[in-house]
């Protein structure tokens, strides 16, 4: 009887054992979805990438599940937290440390050391933001897969250092790809092409630039965690694809780095990209390039990976190849020889298949694992000196080395050299050395120090763009101090609510990016050669784009402030409306005046625009009638918006109505105007979408008054149609019968004459950027301005070699008398991107043309690279012209790029209204 029970005991606990074992087991990805992550021909979606995710931090005790926020559409976005069962009961001890080192204020040497040692390595690992690239999402639950089921020496080794991050970067634009793809049934057949919308709400592929201004929630979740919550010492962020001939392209990157970063961020940059590739290496992948084998530069701040760098975390970008259709690796002769670029060349092959793609990318994280595993203490610590290296540089005297200060040297120089005599100098003939004392008079001048900080007065022109730029400040971890009381440096008077941004912070390579012009290099193929693209912009200071009046103060000082808490959002100033028998004025000057209208315009009251300076207030200054005030009260303290009472009714007005707009979009969806559909939903313009087989059928007239085309959609005259994004337009029975009236592009034959009897008829059309080819097809009295005669007297644009201006922020003059600038200030700050410029001919004038805004210097460059920018002296940038009974606005610069150049958003508005 006893050994009966024994054996029984025995037998239960067995039985216990294998039950709980199996309990514990991490499903495949395979057992989950049916597939691989790298099985050709399949492509998971976000609902069974959620329900995966869910499954197995409900299994694991490694991993933690965390909604950092909704999405556009409303989903939750995830990031798993993974580590050993012993981290995550310590978790937000480690989350402390990592922030506490990264902001490194009032930490001692001896402190930063000692947290070091207690902390554990941050890091970020991300996938699926460029939801096309579909290796992204299906590398990060594979790894999550690996990480949570492997027991080995180096698996153990990580999950007892680190804390990981995993994170899903666009769960809308996973769903939407994912379901495009798998609804053809024969495999073979199934294509990541022609998804009919932007794979984000918006602006589908910018979703990686949207980080310096975080407009998307998305991005607003990510930032929040990156820059606030965690502060991670490393990040990866997946990408696709690699340059041909190669697998994937990675760190370290080509030149030029920003200036602005602590020298530790860019070998911090080269010490794990050596752990990555030698990785690979070892296990005879080949392939991966770097440096200059690829485009990828640090320079642009921005991206999740790039805004990162900013914030002295390692940021690690890699572009690989592959995808659920196999595919062929090219031969590219140049790239089969050795060299730093690519040290280890892969070899053409016909049939590359998804899973190698993502062992590669598997790889590669563990590589990043591993060596954070390693030098968890390292990367705290260095994280934590670079952050002291920035306060200490924001806390005296600095100057951050930008190329014009070196030809400032060098032309100092060259203007006194025959006063010295360096020939002789052994320094001169290993170099060129020249006298040190143009370091220290010329370099050195006091007056071009980096400032100790920014003052941003409460008294704006428009408070409500400044508290917009505020919280971005805001979102991206910047530290932020608010006057409690009216103060006075440099012998300037400020009032109370007046916000102040010192530099003797850890991010301060941020915020002497979003104050500061960017002083991009003159960079060539070679010397007298064509120019070599910048990755992405050459210049953005976001203060600029947003039209902030701020002081540079360059010596330390002090006042009535408190420090605002990091991370959280700046409310709108608190106003009260006045009181008034009359009426109340709302400043054209104040993008929000706009929304507050459109409000009131939904609601049936009378709004008129003032078309004289009435009572001090700007042209074009909203007028509202007593009798709203109930209304105007409610509306003006949700917009933080100043009211002014008026004296009397203003008599020489405009009476305004909501325009029906029309914005054209395109099949597959068209960035620039998604991200315009952004702003217009922001600022309570209604608004239609229209598509080129709408407008072909004609009667537009009948529908709208106006008809936007912003950056895209006219071809340039004398091509058939505009190239379109991601290749030839797919076949109408290829396609949900829903989306076909989106197809199709504006062509010469039928689009144009439509577009031209809609403005001779009395429609309104705005063209931007490219759109203003739409100028040329209606055979306008204008012309590129920046051209060169030749011999024979014919015209020739200008070559790279002489003129280039990549996306950079100039200032153009601005005729504040037209209604069209209403609210605009005499100069105007311009994202200009290799932009149109015209010249008007003689005729223009008879026709009652209007030149709306222009370039009046030969250097208008305030933040980027313009080479060759004396040729857009006198150039128009954007100009009105009659048509029939209509009006076209031509606008050559970007004045709605990527939502986030506030300063020229009344470029657009004015025109919205009937």
């Amino acid at each position: 009887m006893k050994n009966s029970v024994q054996g029984i005991t025995f037998l239960a606990l067995i039985l216990f054992a294998v039950s709980h074992a199996f309990a514990q087991k991490i499903p495949t990805p395979k057992e989950h979805f049916g597939f691989g992550m790298g099985d050709d021909y399949h492509v998971s979606n976000y609902t069974d990438t959620e329900a995966y995710f869910k499954k197995v931090a409900e299994i694991s005790d490694k991993a933690k599940l965390v909604s950092i926020g909704k999405t556009e559409e409303d989903r939750d976005q995830w990031m798993m937290i993974v580590t050993s069962p012993e981290n995550h009961a310590n978790l937000d001890k480690f989350k402390d440390i990592s922030v506490k080192l990264a902001r490194a204020e009032g930490l001692t040497e001896g402190e930063a050391r000692r947290l070091s040692q207690e902390g554990k390595a941050v890091v970020w690992i991300d996938g699926g933001l460029h939801s096309t690239e579909t290796v992204g999402i299906h590398q990060l639950t594979e790894t999550i897969y690996e990480i949570l089921s492997r027991d080995d020496i180096e698996t153990k080794r990580i999950l007892e250092n680190v804390v990981i991050l995993f994170v899903h970067a666009n769960p809308d634009g996973h769903e939407k790809i994912g379901n495009w793809y798998m609804r053809e049934s024969i495999p073979e057949n199934r294509s990541l092409s022609n998804l009919p919308v932007l794979y984000q709400k918006y602006i589908g592929h910018d979703n990686n630039r949207d980080f310096y201004i975080q407009n998307m929630k998305e991005s607003v979740n990510l930032g929040r965690q990156l820059f606030v919550e965690w502060i991670p010492q490393v990040m990866y962020n997946h990408h696709q694809r690699g340059p041909a001939g190669s697998v994937l392209a990675g760190p370290p990157y080509r030149d030029p780095f920003n200036y602005v970063f602590d020298p530790m961020m860019v070998t911090g940059i080269d010490a794990v990209g050596a752990a990555m590739y030698n990785r690979l290496n070892a296990e005879n992948k080949p392939g991966f390039t770097r440096m200059n084998g690829s485009t990828f530069s640090t320079w642009y701040n921005g991206g999740l990976r790039t805004t990162t760098h900013y914030h002295n975390i390692i940021g690690i970008l890699t572009e690989i190849i592959g995808g659920p259709n196999p595919e062929e690796v090219p031969l590219v002769p140049d790239r089969l020889l050795p060299n730093s670029n690519t040290p280890f060349p892969v070899t053409p092959q016909k049939s590359w298949h998804f899973q190698q793609s993502i062992d590669y990318s598997v790889s590669m994280n563990f590589a990043v694992l591993d060596y954070a595993a390693r030098n968890s203490d390292h990367l705290l610590y260095n994280i934590y000196s670079m952050g002291k290296g920035s306060i200490e540089r924001g806390s005296d005297d600095y100057w951050t080395p930008f190329p014009g200060k070196i030809d400032e040297i060098k032309t100092a120089y060259e203007n006194n050299k025959d006063k010295y005599k360096m020939s002789d100098s052994p320094f001169a003939r290993r170099g060129g050395a020249i006298p040190a004392e143009f370091y220290d008079e010329v370099y050195l001048a006091k007056e071009k120090r980096d400032p100790r900080g920014f003052i941003i007065s409460k008294n704006q022109q428009d408070p409500g763009a400044m508290v917009k730029f505020i919280n971005a400040l805001v979102k991206t971890g910047i530290r932020i101090e608010k006057a409690t009381d009216s103060f006075e440096v440099g012998g300037k008077n400020y009032p109370k609510g007046s916000y102040i941004v010192k530099s003797d912070q850890a991010f301060r390579p941020h915020l002497i990016d979003m104050f500061e012009p960017q002083d991009y290099p003159n960079d060539f193929q070679y010397p007298g050669g064509p120019p070599i693209r910048p990755y992405d912009a050459a210049g953005w200071t976001l203060a600029y784009q947003m039209g902030i009046q701020f002081d540079r103060i360059l010596d330390e000082f002090s006042g009535p402030f408190e420090t605002l808490t990091y991370g959280e959002l700046e409310p709108v100033p608190s106003v009260e409306t006045p009181e008034s028998n009359v009426g109340f004025f709302l400043s054209s000057k104040e993008n929000d005046a706009f929304s507050l209208v459109n409000e009131l315009l939904k609601e049936g009251i009378s709004v008129t625009r003032i078309q004289s300076v009435t009572e001090n207030m700007p042209l074009g200054s909203f007028f509202i009638p007593a009798s709203a005030a109930p209304s105007l009260s409610e509306k003006a303290a949700k917009y933080g918006l100043s009211i002014t009472a008026a004296k009397s009714i203003p008599t020489d007005t405009q009476l305004i109505k909501p325009s029906r707009i029309a914005l054209f979009d395109t099949y597959g969806g068209s960035m620039p105007s998604g991200w315009v559909r952004w702003i217009l939903e922001q600022y309570n313009f209604d608004f239609q979408l229209v598509f080129a087989k709408e407008i072909d059928e004609g009667n537009l007239n009948q529908k709208y008054d106006a008809i936007l085309f912003i950056s895209g959609g006219i071809p340039a005259l004398g091509a058939s149609g505009e190239p379109r994004w991601g290749g030839p337009a797919p076949e109408e029975k290829d396609i949900p019968e829903a989306y076909r009236h989106m197809l199709g592009s504006i062509s010469p034959e039928k689009s144009i004459p439509q577009i031209k009897s809609f403005l001779e008829n009395g429609g309104k059309v705005v063209a931007v950027g490219s759109a203003s080819n739409l100028a040329y097809h209606l055979n306008l009295p204008i012309k590129n301005a920046l051209v060169e005669i030749q011999r024979d007297g014919s015209e020739k644009p200008l070559a790279g070699e002489k003129y280039y201006v990549p996306g950079s922020v100039l200032v153009s003059r601005v005729d504040t008398s037209l209604n069209a600038n209403w609210g605009l200030n005499e100069h105007v700050d311009v994202l200009f991107n290799n932009s149109p410029v015209f010249k008007l001919k003689p005729e223009s004038k008879l026709q009652g043309f209007e030149v709306l805004s222009w370039f009046d210097t030969k250097t208008p460059l305030k933040s980027g690279w313009a080479w060759g920018q004396s040729y857009l002296e006198d150039g128009i940038t954007a100009f009105s012209a009659p048509v029939g009974k209509g009006k076209l606005y031509v606008y050559g610069p970007e004045i709605t790029y990527r939502a986030q150049s506030h300063g020229t958003f009344k470029m657009l508005f004015n025109h919205l209204y009937e």
